[in-house]
């Protein structure tokens, strides 16, 4: 299963935090790659987690994945390296 650090965590929970029902986390899923060819993963904030999506619930920090995105991020770690000047949030696997 997808483990988060404690910073990957926070970061969750401040970009979910203007969802007043508290159900909102970010969502890894599989795409089509951007040339067309095979898929990639990508990642977007969601209200609630879709049919089939596996839930992880890290102190209230939330991610949704797709069933592939699972599988492939079995035993991987999420963390996150903030950039304040330029108001970024970068994830990373480690």
């Amino acid at each position: 299963m997808l483990t988060l650090t404690a910073e990957a965590e926070t970061a969750i929970r401040s970009l979910v935090e203007a969802d007043p029902a508290g159900q909102a986390g970010i969502r890894i899923a599989t795409r089509p790659a951007a040339d067309g060819e095979g898929r990639q993963l990508g990642m977007e904030i969601a209200q609630e987690p879709q049919a089939g999506d596996e839930v992880i619930d890290a102190d209230g920090a939330r991610v949704f994945l797709d069933m592939t995105a699972a599988s492939l991020l079995d035993h991987e770690t999420l963390d996150v390296q903030l950039d304040a000047e330029a108001k970024q949030v970068n994830f990373f696997l480690t």
